[in-house]
C-alpha cells in the first residue's frame, strides 16, 4: 500500500511577520510519519543537513507559491499511478479575502495582500482534491485563523459518499490564533498530534483516535482545534516491533445480525452497522451545513438505522463533526399524540417518578405554545445544538388522526427552525410514499421544506451488501461461504426494502450455524431471504393452539394499520386494549412474550408506564403471506373498525358530549357492525361505551319525540305505548340508582340494577363506590372502567360481567357466583379486593393472614 506526505513549515516571509515554530512542527511530524507511518515523506522547504547527511525542513528557506502548488499537484495527482494515502501538513501564516467573495489561502514566503498576491488558494485545493484518484486523503492545517482558512464548505471538495476516505484538520476556529506551547518548540496542535500520533500499542493509530486525543486536550491558551472525518477510518501510524494485535472480540454467544430490529444509537450495534459509510457521510455534510435534514426511503430501507447507528451515534462519539460530543441529541416518535411525545424527549430519564412528572407538565406548557415554546426549551438547553430526531415521521398520518394536532406539530417544530442562531437541527424519517400525504395541506411548508433539504435512502449496491454481510461476522471470528455471500446478494440486490429480510435471514442462519461457519447450504433450507421470514413466522403460529391462534391473529390485525392510497404499516397499540372476554390478559402476555422473543413483535413502554406493541418491521406485513391473507380477507371491516374507534376516542376526547355520537343510519350500520363482528376484530371497551351510549341517546330523543305527539292520541299505536312504557321504567331505574348514590344498603338499588342489566343497558363508569350489592344478579353486566371500590359484592351473579377497568380496591367478592380469575386480572387494584381462600389461590395470591 503506497502512503505519500507533504510536509509544509514556513519560517521566512517577505511581508509576513516571521515565525519561529513552523518548520520545527513539519520535521518532527515528517519524522514521526516515517518512522511509524511508512509515509514517503517530501518536506518543504527542503535543505541538506551535511552533519546527518539527511534531508530536513529548512528554518530560513523561502517556499514559493509555484513550489508550493507543484508539490500539492505532485502529491494528490501525479504523472502515474496516485498514492493509496495522501497527507498534506502545512504550517505557516493562514490568510483570508473578505472582497466580494470569501476565500482562504495558505500564505507562502513573497505573499503581499496589498498587490493582490494571497499565496494558495483553497479553492484550487478542492479543484484539485476533487479530481484527485487519491482515495485516502488527509488535509492538516496549523496556522492563525485556520478554521476560517481551512473552511470546510470551500475546502471539503464536497462529493462525500463516493468510496473515499477524508480527514480535514485545522488548529483554531475562524476567531482563533494558533500558540506555540509554553517551554516547547512546537505548536499547540502539532504538539498534540505527535502526542497523538505516537502509538502506545502495537495497534493502528487512525485519524478517528487521534480526534478522540485531540478532543481530550486541556491547555491555558483560547484555541480549540476542529476537525471534519469523513469515510472509514484511515491508518496513519503504528508500532512495527510485533504483529498486530488481533482486536476481534469473539463472542459466539451474540448474534452479529439484528433480524427485524433496527441499529440503535449505542456502540454495541454501532459496531456491527456496516454497509452505510457513504450516506452516513452525505448526513453528516448536511447537519454540519443545515439544520434541517429529511431522510426518505423505502419501508425497509434502513432508514432508522442508519440515522441512529450512523449520524446519531458519529455526533455522539465527536470524531468526524467538531464538538458534536457536546450536543444534545433528542429522538422520538410521533405516536398518536405528537405534541406530548416531542415534550416527553425534552424529559431527562434519570429523574424520579415525581420529577419526571414536574419536567413533563413543564415541557408540555411549553410546547402547547407552539413554536415559541418549543424554541424558549431550545434556548435553555445548555449546549452548542440539540439535534431533534423525529423517526418514523408518517406516523403523523397513520396514528394522529386528529388533523388539528397533526397541524399543530408540524408548524410547532417547523416554527422553532426560524432561528439565527442555527442552535436547532430537526431531523425527519419518513417512508417515501407518505411524501403525498405531505401536500395534502400547507402543514406550514413541510412539503417544500423536504424537497429542498432531502436525502433518499437508496437500495445497498454490491460492495456494500458484502460488507454488511461479511464484516459483523468478522467481527464476531464467524466464516462466511463466498457461495452464500453472492447468492445472498443475487437475491436482494436492487430491491427497495430488503434489507430487513436480509438481516432475519442472517440471524436465522446465525442460530442454525455449524462449527461457526454460515453456509449456502443451510440458506437454502431454510427458503432464501423471502422464504425464511415468512417461514419462521409461519412456524411459531403453527405451533400454538387452537385459542392461542385466534389471539395471535386478532393481534396482528390490530397491530396493522391500514394504508389509504400507500402500503399498509405498522399501528402500535396498548398492551391491555388487546386483552377482551375471550382473551384473557395471562393469555395475551403470554403470546406477546413469545411473539417478542420470536423478534416478530417489539415491546416497550411509556413514560407513564404503559406497555405498548409494535411488529418488528412493516417487512413482515408485506412479506408474511399468512398474514397477507388475514388482512385482505378482513380488510373492509377493519376499515370500518378503525372509523368506529377513532369517533369514540373523538367522543372520549371531547368530554363524551352528545354532539358527537352516533345517530339515524350511521348508528344502525354500527350496531350491525356490532352485532355480526369476528371475535378476532372485537371492538374495544371504548367503542362498545360509545355505541351503548349513541343509542341511549338514540332512546331519549324518541322518548321525546312520542312525548311531544302524545298531545295529538289519534294514530298511536299499541307499539308506541309499549316503547313508551319500557323507556319510562328504564329512566324510573336510572333514577333509582341515583338516589342511592352514597348509601350503602338500598335493596331498590339492586332491583333496579338486575333490571337495566336485563334491559342490556350499560353500567361502564358507574359509581358503586361502598354500595352494598350483596347476591345481586348482574350476570353480562358491562361495568367496565365503573368504580367499585369498598363495595359489597358478596354472593352476586357475575358471569360474564365485563370488568375490564374497574377499580376493586378494597372491594368484597367472597362467594361470589360464576366469577373467573380472567375477569378479575382484567380489572385495576384486584390484588387489594377480598375473597375467599380458593379463590385467592386461584388467583395466585397468598392466604389471608390469621387475624
Amino acid at each position: 500500500m503506497s502512503r505519500d506526505a507533504l510536509v509544509v513549515g514556513i519560517n521566512t516571509y517577505d511581508r509576513l511577520k516571521c515565525l519561529n515554530a513552523p518548520a520545527a512542527d513539519a520535521e518532527a511530524i515528517a519524522q514521526i510519519l516515517q518512522q511509524y507511518g511508512e509515509f514517503q515523506v517530501t518536506r518543504l522547504p527542503a535543505v541538506k543537513d551535511k552533519e546527518n547527511q539527511t534531508i530536513r525542513i529548512g528554518k530560513q528557506t523561502k517556499v514559493s507559491l509555484t513550489q508550493l502548488e507543484r508539490a500539492i499537484v505532485q502529491l494528490f495527482k501525479p504523472d502515474g499511478k496516485p498514492p493509496d494515502t495522501a497527507l498534506l501538513y502545512f504550517s505557516g501564516h493562514g490568510l483570508r479575502k473578505n472582497i466580494g467573495i470569501q476565500e482562504g489561502f495558505l500564505a507562502t514566503s513573497e505573499v503581499n495582500p496589498d498587490a493582490g498576491n494571497w499565496g494558495l488558494s483553497l479553492q484550487w485545493l478542492r479543484r484539485l482534491l476533487q479530481e484527485s484518484e487519491v482515495r485516502q486523503q488527509i488535509v492538516i492545517l496549523d496556522c492563525c485563523y485556520s478554521g476560517e482558512v481551512l473552511n470546510f464548505a470551500e475546502a471539503d471538495p464536497g462529493d462525500r459518499g463516493k468510496g473515499r476516505d477524508r480527514c480535514f484538520i485545522a488548529a483554531s476556529r475562524d476567531f482563533e490564533v494558533a500558540f506555540e506551547e509554553i517551554n516547547s518548540q512546537h505548536s499547540v496542535l502539532t504538539a498534540a498530534l505527535l502526542k497523538g500520533l505516537e502509538p502506545k500499542q502495537d495497534r493502528w493509530v487512525s485519524n478517528y483516535t487521534l480526534v478522540d486525543l485531540l478532543n481530550q486536550q486541556h491547555h491555558p491558551f483560547p484555541q480549540r482545534p476542529i476537525f471534519a472525518n469523513s469515510g472509514e477510518a484511515i491508518n496513519l501510524t503504528r508500532k512495527w516491533n510485533s504483529s498486530v494485535v488481533n482486536s476481534t472480540v469473539k463472542i459466539s454467544a451474540i448474534c452479529p445480525y439484528k433480524g427485524l430490529s433496527y441499529f440503535d444509537c449505542t456502540e454495541a450495534d454501532a459496531n456491527l452497522f456496516y454497509g452505510r459509510t457513504a450516506l452516513t457521510d452525505e448526513l453528516l455534510e448536511k447537519v454540519r451545513s443545515g439544520n434541517f435534514l429529511a431522510v426518505l426511503g423505502a419501508s425497509g430501507s434502513g432508514k432508522s438505522s442508519v440515522v441512529r447507528a450512523g449520524l446519531l451515534y458519529q455526533l455522539k462519539l465527536g470524531r468526524r463533526l467538531s464538538s458534536s460530543d457536546t450536543w444534545q441529541l433528542k429522538i422520538f416518535r410521533p405516536g398518536i399524540n405528537p405534541l406530548q411525545n416531542l415534550a416527553l424527549a425534552f424529559v431527562e430519564s434519570d429523574l424520579s417518578d415525581i420529577e419526571r412528572a414536574s419536567q413533563l407538565a413543564k415541557a408540555e406548557e411549553l410546547i402547547a405554545k407552539g413554536a415559541v415554546g418549543l424554541g424558549q426549551l431550545i434556548t435553555a438547553a445548555q449546549t452548542q445544538r440539540v439535534v431533534l430526531v423525529v423517526d418514523q415521521f408518517e406516523e403523523a398520518f397513520t396514528q394522529c388522526q386528529d388533523i388539528t394536532k397533526r397541524q399543530q406539530f408540524f408548524e410547532c417544530v417547523l416554527g422553532a427552525l426560524q432561528r439565527d442562531d442555527n442552535k436547532l437541527c430537526l431531523i425527519i424519517t419518513m417512508r417515501a410514499d407518505f411524501f403525498g400525504k405531505c401536500l395534502e395541506q400547507e402543514y406550514g411548508g413541510l412539503a417544500k421544506k423536504i424537497q429542498e433539504h432531502l436525502v433518499t435512502v437508496t437500495p445497498m449496491n454490491r460492495e456494500e451488501l458484502e460488507t454488511a454481510i461479511i464484516k459483523p461476522a468478522e467481527y464476531m471470528n464467524l466464516a462466511v461461504e463466498l457461495e452464500l455471500v453472492s447468492q445472498m446478494i443475487a437475491d436482494v440486490e436492487n430491491s427497495p426494502g430488503s434489507l430487513p429480510l436480509l438481516q432475519y435471514t442472517l440471524t436465522e442462519l446465525w442460530q442454525q450455524r455449524t462449527e461457526e461457519r454460515l453456509t449456502l447450504t443451510m440458506y437454502s433450507k431454510l427458503g432464501g431471504v423471502r422464504g425464511t421470514l415468512q417461514t419462521r413466522a409461519t412456524q411459531v403460529y403453527e405451533s400454538l393452539s387452537l385459542e392461542e391462534q385466534q389471539a395471535t391473529k386478532r393481534i396482528f390485525l390490530e397491530l396493522t394499520q391500514l394504508g389509504e392510497g400507500t402500503e399498509d404499516t405498522r399501528r402500535q397499540v396498548v398492551q391491555r386494549d388487546l386483552v377482551s372476554s375471550q382473551h384473557s390478559e395471562a393469555l395475551i402476555n403470554k403470546i406477546i412474550q413469545r411473539l417478542a422473543d420470536e423478534k416478530l413483535v417489539v415491546t416497550s413502554t411509556l413514560s407513564n408506564q404503559i406497555a405498548v406493541v409494535d411488529v418488528a418491521h412493516e417487512a413482515l406485513i408485506r412479506h408474511w403471506l399468512l398474514l397477507r391473507k388475514w388482512i385482505e380477507e378482513s380488510r373492509d371491516i377493519l376499515r370500518q373498525q378503525r372509523k368506529i374507534e377513532a369517533a369514540a376516542i373523538e367522543w372520549r376526547d371531547r368530554r363524551r358530549v352528545k354532539d358527537y355520537l352516533f345517530q339515524g343510519k350511521r348508528l344502525r350500520e354500527v350496531v350491525d357492525f356490532q352485532k355480526q363482528q369476528t371475535e378476532n376484530l372485537k371492538l374495544s371497551d371504548l367503542a362498545i361505551e360509545f355505541i351503548q351510549a349513541s343509542i341511549r341517546q338514540r332512546r331519549n330523543n324518541r322518548f321525546q319525540s312520542i312525548a311531544f305527539f302524545l298531545i295529538i292520541p289519534l294514530g298511536l299505536s299499541v307499539s308506541v305505548g309499549i316503547v313508551i312504557e319500557k323507556q319510562i321504567r328504564i329512566n324510573q331505574f336510572w333514577q333509582t340508582v341515583d338516589a342511592a348514590r352514597g348509601k350503602e344498603d338500598s335493596d331498590a338499588r339492586i332491583q333496579a340494577l338486575e333490571k337495566l342489566t336485563q334491559a342490556g343497558e350499560s353500567l361502564v363508569k358507574k359509581d358503586f363506590s361502598g354500595a352494598n350489592l350483596s347476591s345481586a344478579n348482574l350476570s353480562s353486566a358491562n361495568l367496565s372502567d365503573a368504580n367499585l371500590r369498598g363495595a359489597h359484592l358478596r354472593g352476586a351473579h357475575l358471569s360474564s360481567a365485563f370488568l375490564n377497568g374497574v377499580n376493586l380496591i378494597c372491594a368484597n367478592l367472597s362467594d361470589a357466583i360464576n366469577l373467573t380469575p380472567e375477569q378479575v386480572k382484567s380489572a385495576f387494584n384486584w390484588e387489594e379486593a377480598k375473597y375467599d381462600e380458593d379463590f385467592r389461590a386461584k388467583l395466585g395470591l397468598p392466604p389471608e393472614p390469621a387475624k
